[in-house]
């Protein structure tokens, strides 16, 4: 663990839901990093609780696809691989190429007020370089539009994809030579919701999920460039 882990008490959460939340955050901000061993002993040890908190949250973080367990070695961070991007992705983009849709036919007139004042607030953000904030920010921008649609369904698959989401887009935030262009991308998504222009908007949208997987998958083919440079 390169940096300090830090834990957040919250007198009205139970320990054990204290200690998966800051495991959690951990995994998605990439403080963990993927095929990290998660030591009971010693997480336990660092963040100054019993095991047991520790082991449930491990559980908990297998459920929901961020821990994996390996036979004879113990739990560790799930890899990012190019497949489970791929897959995520796929799937994003039709939902979210839906959502713009619908949004551009059931947006308020507050609802677009609140799109742009969402797009000044991440150009903002991405000012500051400050990735966890960054993220942060796009998710408050994209949760405007999929609220836009008023479509439970809809809300509801996006959500389930949300916490995969947030590890790969802290990922693609975390180059800063993209950050105008992902100014760039959401002025286009909000300029052509408000002109509730359908077919402009499904495209931003799309290359807006495009550009975020070619970013990615490049960083993914540089840390396994890297690492397989080390052992030669």
């Amino acid at each position: 663990m390169e940096e300090q882990l830090m834990i957040e008490m919250d007198e009205f959460l139970p320990l054990r839901d204290v200690v998966f939340n800051t495991l959690r955050r951990a995994i998605l901000t990439g403080q963990l990093k993927p095929g990290e061993r998660l030591m009971e002993v010693h997480l336990a040890n660092h963040l100054g609780v019993s095991r047991t908190p520790i082991r449930e949250a491990i559980r908990k973080l297998e459920l929901e696809g961020l821990v994996i367990m390996i036979p004879r070695r113990g739990a560790e961070v799930a890899k990012i691989t190019e497949k489970n991007l791929k897959d995520v992705l796929e799937v994003r983009r039709a939902l979210d190429a839906l959502s713009v849709e619908l949004a551009c036919e059931r947006i308020s007139q507050e609802g677009t007020l609140r799109l742009k004042a969402a797009c000044q607030e991440f150009e903002k953000a991405a000012k500051g370089k400050d990735a966890a904030v960054i993220a942060q920010a796009d998710v408050a921008l994209h949760d405007i539009i999929v609220e836009a649609t008023g479509n439970l369904r809809l809300k509801q698959l996006v959500n389930n994809l949300s916490e995969q989401m947030y590890r790969y887009r802290f990922m693609y935030i975390r180059e800063e030579s993209r950050h105008d262009n992902l100014v760039a991308e959401h002025k286009e998504i909000y300029e052509s919701i408000a002109g509730r222009d359908k077919e402009r908007a499904a495209k931003a949208a799309q290359l807006h999920i495009d550009n975020q997987e070619k970013s990615i998958i490049r960083q993914i083919r540089l840390e396994s460039e890297s690492k397989w440079n080390k052992h030669l």
